[in-house]
């Protein structure tokens, strides 16, 4: 059994997206190659100004490169 817990494991800012519809789909397209990830601010970017607080995809330190190189081809 695993036991370690993505909740006391440290992300990373994969990128910084000013659109959470354009977060969400980058976060779409990590969960359907089981990278795990999460957004952050998604919800104070839709309340403030376009780029007052973007919405940042994050993701653990060792899925980082695969994550790129995945959101680079779409």
């Amino acid at each position: 059994m695993d036991t370690t817990s993505t909740t006391s494991t440290s992300l990373v800012v994969l990128e910084a997206f000013d659109s959470p519809m354009r977060a969400e789909i980058a976060k779409s397209i990590l969960d359907c190659a089981g990278i795990f990830c999460t957004l952050h601010g998604e919800y104070l970017s839709t309340i403030y100004s376009i780029g007052a607080f973007p919405t940042r995809l994050m993701v653990r330190p060792e899925d980082l490169d695969e994550a790129r190189r995945l959101l680079e081809e779409r």
